[in-house]
Order: C-alpha cells, then structure tokens, then sequence
C-alpha cells in the first residue's frame, strides 16, 4: 500500500495561503511559517502530518499528496477545514 508524509499548513482564506505560498517562493522557511499561521495543531511541529495512507486525509488533501511532486509546495488547497499549503515530504509506493 503506498504512504506518504507531508506538512501542511492551513489558514482561513485563499488570499491568506497564497501569500504564504509566495513567501516560502522568496525563501522563508515552510516550517517557521506553519509555526506562525497554521491553524493546525500540526503547526507546531512545522506542519508535520507524518506518515499515512491513501484515504486517511480529506479526499482534497489526499489527492495532491498522493500525485503531487515530492519537495513541491502545492497549494492553495481547499477543504473543508479552509485552505492549505501542502509540501509532500516522502512518498513510497
């Protein structure tokens, strides 16, 4: 069964998560920003999520990790829990 392991970060609004997404762009740090804005309890630990399987997370969320380039930051990510900037760290099928 594939698996996977991400980081997150997740905010209220789109306008919000892009900005995010266009600092991390311009060289700040995905983790010291997830510690900082997520509204994730996994923001403390740099938007961590660790590692799961296919339809453990929100089918939104789970597509993009389970598709998605390794070490790319995706995003904004709409779900039901608001939106989401999410950067598969490792995949293994």
């Amino acid at each position: 069964m594939p698996r996977a392991s991400a980081r997150h970060i997740l905010v209220k609004t789109e306008e919000e998560c892009t900005n995010l997404k266009d600092e991390i762009v311009n060289g700040a740090q995905f983790g010291d920003l997830a510690e900082k804005h997520s509204l994730c309890p996994s923001g403390k630990q740099g938007g961590e999520l660790g590692e799961f399987g296919p339809g453990q997370m929100v089918q939104e969320f789970d597509t993009v990790v389970f598709s998605a380039p390794v070490g790319e930051v995706q995003g904004p990510v709409k779900t039901q829990f608001g939106y989401h900037l999410v950067e598969v760290t490792a995949r293994k099928d």
